[in-house]
């Protein structure tokens, strides 16, 4: 029996060590930038001259900035699935319609024809009708729907492989919408509110327990108002909360057992089973998992928008998150969060200003926003002839897609030649 050598005990310590560091690197790079855009939105920004704020309200508004952090916890979700377990998944916009829509229902007057008026620690008004729970829990409500869902739709379909998992989950992410669209009217009963939507949706509260006040004297000071529509930098830090906290979720989980499985049926489902990798069980815990992810991204974004529309779920969310996790790095946790925050800025602010500059600069009148999806499919067919592993690959993806081609001689030899 081979006896292990002292350099080889000594190496796998330091390799994790390296591991863990330059995770603690990435960890503590974001959480600083997180404090430092609140400081300066909040304290600095105010203070500056005009020029300097239009220019900092144009190029980067902090309600941009809010949506991209919808995105961020979006895309998270969708590498659990697709850069964790390998599942490629072109339906995940339905579990972030499911999550708006759990918002809408559970934060709104909209359920009047069920309940005249149920508050749970809401910010709400008083003596509304309809259903008015805490925005932290409709979090958890949310989350647990979505992972249901994913379960559900998981259950029968994972059975299917590569392309054919491809159209079912496609075809899940076209029904979705859809039910959301005409389930105005399901035998009698308003679902979904059609094409109307639902709005306005409750103000919410940064804390579990509600709002509250403080009494020092005769005066009552309030220490957790409601947060309306426009309060977007403290929304920043809940969505910035939310997002952290869906960071921490897939690190932890990548780290332990299932996370371990995960990678093994990516690499070769085959060898997995055969070294008793639960198949089934662990793609369903996958779905499940980036589908809760998905329906927090949800709720957050039914409360930036303070509204949930039908026509906002289409499926062209679904490949710009694959896009994202893609030329981010799949698999890579640090990297999909850049590649979130880097095209969904693109596409919301970036390209139509830089249109708006052009056409001032050049006097012409070109519709810049209108070629998003020319330049999406640029930037992939570069990023997979030139970079496939995207922009910060995960160290073992980057060692498989930049190996070199074994030649013919190689392959009849057994790599003699």
């Amino acid at each position: 029996m081979a006896l292990s050598t002292p350099e080889a005990v000594d190496t796998a310590p330091a390799k994790s060590d390296v591991i863990a560091s330059h995770t603690r690197r990435w960890a503590l790079g974001f959480v600083a930038l997180a404090i430092v855009v609140w400081l300066f939105y909040t304290f600095a920004l105010p203070n500056l001259g005009t020029g300097p704020q239009t220019f900092v309200r144009e190029w980067m508004p902090l309600g941009s900035l809010n949506e991209a952090l919808v995105w961020v916890i979006c895309a998270v979700g969708l590498n659990i699935v697709v850069g964790y377990a390998g599942l490629l998944d072109l339906g995940f916009v339905a579990f972030w319609a499911i999550g708006g829509y759990t918002a809408g229902w559970f934060m709104s007057t909209f359920f009047n024809q069920i309940s005249n008026g149920f508050y749970f620690l809401s910010a709400a008004p008083p003596n509304q009708p309809g259903i008015h729970l805490n925005f932290w829990l409709v979090l958890v409500i949310a989350g647990c729907i979505c992972a249901g869902a994913g379960i559900i739709i998981g259950a029968p379909t994972l059975r299917l492989k590569s392309d054919y998992l491809a159209l079912v989950t496609l075809g899940f992410g076209e029904i979705i919408p859809q039910v959301f669209l005409n389930g105005e009217n399901v035998h009698g009963f308003n679902l979904t509110n059609g094409a109307k939507g639902i709005a306005p949706l409750d103000n919410i509260s940064p804390l579990p327990f509600g709002p509250a006040t403080v009494s020092i004297g005769n005066a009552q000071i309030a220490i957790s108002k409601p947060l309306g529509p426009f309060d977007v930098t403290a929304k920043y830090v809940i969505f910035v909360l939310v997002a952290a906290f869906c960071v921490f979720v897939s690190l932890r989980i990548r780290e332990g057992r299932l996370g371990r499985a995960w990678l093994a049926i990516r690499e070769d489902e085959l060898a997995a089973s055969m070294m008793g990798v639960p198949l089934m069980r662990s793609k369903l815990a996958a779905y499940a998992v980036g589908a809760f992810m998905g329906g927090l991204g949800g709720v957050v974004y039914a409360v930036h928008n303070n509204s949930v529309f039908p026509d906002r779920f289409n499926f062209a969310i679904s490949i710009i998150l694959l896009a994202m996790v893609v030329l981010g790095g799949m698999g890579n946790v640090w990297g999909v969060i850049v590649g979130a925050l880097g095209l969904a800025w693109f596409n919301s602010t970036g390209l139509p200003q830089f249109g708006d500059s052009f056409n001032q600069q050049f006097g012409t009148d070109i519709n810049f926003p209108s070629y998003n999806y020319l330049l999406f499919g640029s930037i992939l067919v570069l990023m997979m002839l030139f970079r496939r592993e995207g922009l910060f690959p995960e160290t073992r993806t980057r060692q498989v897609l930049q190996e070199a081609e074994r030649s013919d001689a190689e392959e009849l030899d057994g790599g003699e030649a």
